[in-house]
């Protein structure tokens, strides 16, 4: 069933266009994202499809009786209320019908004594329609659905009772996608709902809204939760609207193949008037051909021309690169903990960063990652431990306030006290390939935009040429094509890269191992941000089959095979497959990295007669990874076998 549907949609300002012809429709059970540079229009859009903004041309068709949500940016919620009740009051209407049916479910019990009665015979009808209605709205399951979206947001039992006022502006924001989310929407429009949210809320949120029972619509600069919840991409581009039908990963390689194609069909229209053209004027003034010529002219004009692909507004041209190589060993920390005088935040932090690895920081909101970095360049002290630099390691430091650069000077100012020997036409030209050019460069740093001042903060650390770099969520306030551009360059840059970054896309772009930090220790996964939710998803997979075996264990006193009873017997035998199942996934995977790194080993031998240098570094660098993975496994295989000889001592014979 089609929702919502817009045909030929235009938003213009006097004599400017901000898009047209503008045409998509949305389904019962859509997830669409709607993305695009800052400034096409995406929040104008919502607004028109909210009523909010006046239509220049076209419409916009709405089905019967449609119910929209929208969620703005930074709204939260201001309320007297409890957080228990405040989300209680999204069901007001169901409660007071939960009410009326306990005292229609009274009159009937009232009435049993004379069943035959018409008065008891209606109260009956009453009570089933009741009952009915009841069933439609999951009355009975509000509070549970409540309590699994507070959890889902981190708000647990001893939160219920907060007055709404006391919470913080990020709580309240929270909340405020918490009630809507409880609310019963056909549609569902949310703009950047990620924003105030850990990496642990928005792997919930994400699954929420994969089974959310309306359509979505969602403006977001979260790559990775719109590859996980969009199946339809709606991108505004060239003040019109383009369709995918696909998630982000879909959307990015299908606009690549389009404005190929565009760029390919333009190209060969243009050769094809090229030909006409130099045919009809060698060749109309020739009696003997004119009338070809003029067939030719004929052509020419009948032939629909195709308009020449327009890219979009320019992107940043980014480039890291280093002055000079760092040995192998970069930075070593032992034993670090990290935090202030009066509180250490965070401890037994062990990391050892070697040359050209890219190491992504990740951990719980307030766990000290910045800190951390802070701490390894020397702006704060260690509490415990050591940090130690190797040999000729120079440090590029991307502080995530980017309003600590000198807001009285002029953009050309601050990069050329960064570079005062260089030639200004040369800082010009740097400046413009960050897209500062013209009258930009005087404009001073305290009037630029956040994104302005994210890219003026890259520019000064690509002029320092250092060989490695500490980056601190250095995507935010990027649009997502300034973004791209950034992994491009990190990419392409032969340094070493240590960074902090809630951004799981750029992550699983950049990042070659993951440290988790928590406030006890520190754990290195070898993989990206994917290969890190895997392996913790086993983890705790093993910690739950722990819990459940000791619990089981202490309900089983004595547990020889004669005292045991059919159930308890057949609990036994089932947790005794789950251990052989784990021994037996955690041998399997180590078999295939086994046969993995020894065909690697077998295509070292040819790389290694050609000589080629590229090929072997690859292949090394995939061997250090895969060994890593192989003592993981290992590890699993150990403790899991250890486990199972541990039961079948303790219940032989089962």
């Amino acid at each position: 069933m089609i929702l919502l549907q817009t045909s030929h949609l235009a938003r213009r300002f006097a004599d400017v266009t901000l898009y047209e012809e503008v045409t998509f429709y949305i389904q019962s059970q859509d997830r669409v994202a709607l993305v695009g540079r800052n400034g096409t229009g995406k929040s104008t859009l919502i607004r028109q499809i909210m009523g909010q903004e006046p239509i220049s041309e076209g419409e916009i068709s709405k089905a019967r009786n449609l119910r929209i949500g929208y969620l703005e940016q930074h709204v939260a919620i201001d309320s007297d209320l409890s957080v228990w009740e405040e989300m209680l009051s999204v069901f007001d209407d169901t409660l007071k019908l939960r009410t009326e049916a306990e005292e229609i479910a009274q009159k009937v019990a009232d009435l049993a004594d004379n069943p035959d009665s018409p008065a008891y015979q209606e109260a009956l009808q009453d009570y089933d329609r009741s009952q009915e209605l009841l069933n439609q709205r999951n009355a009975y399951g509000i509070e549970s659905e409540i309590r699994t979206v507070l959890h889902g947001f981190r708000f647990y039992e001893e939160d219920y009772d907060l007055p709404v006022q006391s919470l913080s502006g990020g709580q309240k924001t929270r909340l405020a996608l918490a009630r809507i989310l409880l609310m019963d929407y056909d549609l569902l429009i949310l703009d950047e709902p990620t924003n105030h949210l850990d990496m642990e809320t928005l792997n919930w949120l994400e699954g929420y809204l994969q089974n959310y029972r309306g359509a979505l619509l969602i403006v977001s600069h979260d790559r990775y939760f719109l590859n996980r919840v969009a199946t339809k991409v709606i991108e505004l581009r060239n003040h019109t609207a383009h369709l995918y039908k696909g998630n982000y990963d879909y959307y990015l390689k299908e606009r690549a193949l389009r404005m190929a194609q565009e760029m390919e069909a333009y190209t060969k229209q243009q050769d094809e008037i090229h030909r006409l053209e130099d045919f009809i004027q060698k060749n109309i003034v020739r009696a003997s051909t004119t009338k070809r010529a003029q067939s030719r002219r004929k052509q020419l004009e009948k032939m629909v021309k195709i308009e020449k692909p327009r890219q979009d507004d320019k992107a940043p041209r980014i480039q890291f690169s280093q002055a000079k190589e760092s040995g192998d060993r970069v930075i070593e920390a032992s034993d670090l903990a990290i935090g202030y005088a009066d509180e250490v935040i965070s401890r037994q932090i062990n990391m050892d960063l070697r040359k050209q690895e890219a190491i992504a920081i990740v951990g719980p909101n307030g766990v000290g990652k910045t800190t951390f970095l802070r701490t390894l360049i020397g702006q704060l002290a260690p509490l415990a431990g050591e940090v130690h630099y190797g040999s000729n390691v120079t440090v590029g430091y991307y502080d995530q306030n980017v309003n600590q650069l000198d807001g009285n000077l002029t953009v050309l100012e601050t990069l050329w006290r960064e570079q005062s020997t260089t030639d200004e036409w040369i800082i010009r030209s740097i400046l413009g390939s960050f897209l500062f050019t013209g009258e930009a460069v005087e404009k001073n740093v305290a009037m630029l935009s956040g994104g302005e001042k994210a890219r003026l903060r890259l520019a000064v650390l690509a002029m320092q040429h250092d060989n490695t770099l500490l980056l601190d969520e250095p995507t935010n306030h990027l649009d997502i094509d300034s973004k791209e551009v950034l992994e491009d360059a990190l990419i392409e840059f032969d340094g070493t890269l240590l960074f902090v970054s809630h951004d799981r896309y750029f992550i699983n772009r950049i990042a070659s191992q993951v440290l988790e930090i928590t406030p006890t220790g520190s754990k290195l996964y070898l993989g990206d941000y994917d290969y890190y939710l895997e392996k913790k998803a086993e983890e705790t997979a093993i910690q739950e089959m722990h819990e459940a075996e000791e619990a089981d264990l202490d309900i089983v006193q004595e547990p020889s095979q004669n005292q045991l009873s059919y159930e308890a017997r057949k609990q036994v035998q089932r947790e005794k497959r789950k251990l052989e199942k784990a021994v037996e996934a955690a041998w399997e995977a180590n078999s295939h990295i086994e046969e993995r790194i020894e065909a690697i080993h077998s295509e070292m031998i040819p790389a290694s007669e050609a000589n080629d240098v590229a090929t072997l570094a690859a292949l090394d660098e995939e061997l250090r990874t895969l060994q890593g993975q192989q003592d993981e496994a290992i590890n699993i295989w150990e403790e899991t076998s250890l486990a199972l000889e541990a039961f079948e001592e303790e219940f032989p014979g089962v």
